[in-house]
């Protein structure tokens, strides 16, 4: 069957010459360039690219404008309500400002990080955000650093959820800071004798709540918590309590967890072995995850402001070039699963 001509893309070229303007005011007015068009003329050339179906060559936009249309998030994982409540708050900043937010997920690897942002920065987006701890003596953090940098250079903008570890703006949780007020909460209701689930201590986040937990019993003069290493994640708190009951409580009165994830984990181990956390021993996480209040008894915790750390990471990143670290606070919220003690 004898197929007819092909038909021709339409060009920038034609747009232009359909409404009666320059290549550069018909490029100015479709690709979102800063530089001004007038009105009249930005409603012909619009009117021209649907009359004639004009498509436009999106790769090339991007190197024309030195970024496209998107910003990136590059967390640990997806399935930690963690990143998740991040990722909605930066994605209700990218559609505020017209752009389309894309996920990139490192699984707590600072190579496969590196490899993403190597990758990114060939895409172009307008801005870079990582969210998740940094781990401590990484190879790649310098090779990170340079590729960030270079991206920067190009025009690219960043911003970081994580230490200040690295020399672009940066929102820090107070992570110190929140687990010296949730150890001094839990004093002041009675416990005296905790465990302390917590990661590998190369992840800094993990590391820096068990320094400030560890510090205000300290402050209060009291023994340090049992410490109880797992992995960083739901299965990991769930068999790190499993082991700790195993062995015996010996008159541990709460198993305090480094992540809300990790504690909801020792719940469930507490159940497996016929105890009712909140009751025959407390439990309390850190974050304020969304399900912290849905799970029974309703978790202790340290409220850390994810949403609007995501929205802000973006605003900052696209609003300017600094290279700031924001340190942001935390507040103890006391729950049913770490209730007074007589």
């Amino acid at each position: 069957m004898e197929q007819g001509p092909r038909r021709r893309r339409v060009t920038l070229h034609d747009v232009a010459r359909e409404a009666g303007v320059s290549y550069a005011t018909a490029s100015r007015a479709l690709n979102g360039s800063d530089r001004s068009v007038r009105r009249e003329n930005a409603d012909r050339v619009q009117a021209a690219a649907a009359r004639l179906g004009y498509l436009p060559d999106l790769p090339a936009q991007a190197i024309a404008k030195g970024s496209n249309g998107t910003a990136a998030l590059v967390v640990n994982g997806v399935d930690d309500p963690y990143f998740v409540t991040i990722a909605a708050g930066a994605g209700a900043a990218a559609e505020e400002a017209g752009i389309i937010l894309t996920l990139a997920v490192s699984d707590h690897s600072p190579d496969l990080e590196l490899q993403i942002v190597r990758t990114l920065r060939g895409q172009r987006p307008r801005a870079i955000l990582i969210a998740g701890t940094r781990v401590e003596g990484a190879p790649s953090a310098p090779h990170l650093i340079a590729e960030l940098e270079a991206y920067r250079t190009a025009g690219g903008r960043i911003a970081l959820l994580t230490q200040p570890q690295l020399p672009f703006a940066t929102l820090a949780v107070d992570n110190h800071g929140g687990a010296h007020q949730l150890a001094t909460a839990l004093i002041e209701r009675g416990y005296r004798r905790f465990a302390l689930v917590h990661g590998d201590d190369r992840l800094l986040t993990s590391r820096e709540r068990r320094d400030g937990f560890t510090a205000a019993l300290r402050d209060a003069g009291l023994a340090p918590p049992v410490p109880v290493p797992a992995e960083f994640s739901r299965d990991g708190g769930e068999a790190a309590a499993g082991r700790l009951i195993a062995g015996g409580l010996d008159g541990i009165e709460a198993i305090v967890a480094v992540t809300d994830v990790m504690a909801i984990g020792v719940m469930s181990a507490l159940r497996a072995a016929g105890l009712t956390p909140g009751r025959d021993v407390g439990v309390a996480g850190f974050d304020d995850i969304a399900p912290a209040e849905d799970v029974t008894p309703t978790l202790t915790t340290v409220r850390v402001p994810l949403h609007e750390m995501g929205h802000r990471a973006l605003r900052t990143a696209l609003d300017s070039d600094t290279r700031e670290t924001v340190t942001v606070p935390t507040e103890v919220i006391l729950r049913d699963s770490t209730p007074p003690l007589r």
